[in-house]
């Protein structure tokens, strides 16, 4: 997948005419690159078309104009667009009170490195553990809390991603505080798939 330039993103008057129609489609992609793990824990694996909408977004939010402003934003989120081979994740970790982020941050130091997809089934089956941006990491994680957002990366070779498609596939978090895994469906498979191909 292509990374992003300055010509992909629209001016604010050209993307207002244009957000309501992309926000939705946004919206429907998301639904199926959006998996669930436990109670508090979001992967959103992200491609090209998310990450646009981010761009778009953050320069419509923040009223960003120049194109020094936008390739800013544009060297911060292309790595979160995968290569064949590769995926990338926004992990979020979904709190909604001041007492559970107390609660919960503290007890998941670590977690942005214990995120697995787990390729087959029984004493076959094949686990492929993330890896983290060491930039992102540089920002997000602390020794004593953690960030409620963390950018995750998983390469697979060949032979894994055969395996993907073969499925099942199953998003996993192993965390000592996190234990909890989430079957991917067709509809996942098939639009991570894509990435993973090219």
């Amino acid at each position: 997948m292509s990374k992003l330039t300055l010509t992909d993103i629209a001016d604010l008057r050209e993307y207002e005419r244009s957000r309501v129609e992309f926000r939705n489609e946004v919206i429907a992609l998301k639904k199926r690159r959006r998996i669930h793990v436990g109670p508090v824990v979001t992967l959103l694996f992200e491609n090209r078309t998310t990450i646009r909408f981010q761009i778009q977004e953050m320069a419509r939010a923040e009223k960003i104009l120049s194109d020094e402003g936008i390739q800013t934003e544009l060297d911060i989120y292309n790595p979160l667009i995968p290569e064949p081979g590769h995926l990338a994740a926004t992990m979020f970790i979904e709190l909604t009170t001041d007492a559970e982020m107390r609660d919960w941050l503290p007890k998941l130091v670590g977690i942005e490195r214990h995120v697995v997809l787990r390729l087959g089934a029984g004493d076959g089956a094949v686990d492929v553990r993330c890896t983290v941006d060491p930039d992102h990491e540089k920002q997000l994680t602390r020794e004593e809390v953690t960030a409620a957002v963390h950018y995750v990366h998983f390469e697979l070779t060949p032979d894994q991603v055969e395996a993907f498609g073969a499925g099942p596939v199953t998003l996993l978090v192993d965390h000592p505080a996190y234990a909890h895994e989430t079957p991917l469906d067709a509809d996942n498979v098939a639009e991570l798939l894509a990435d993973l191909t090219g």
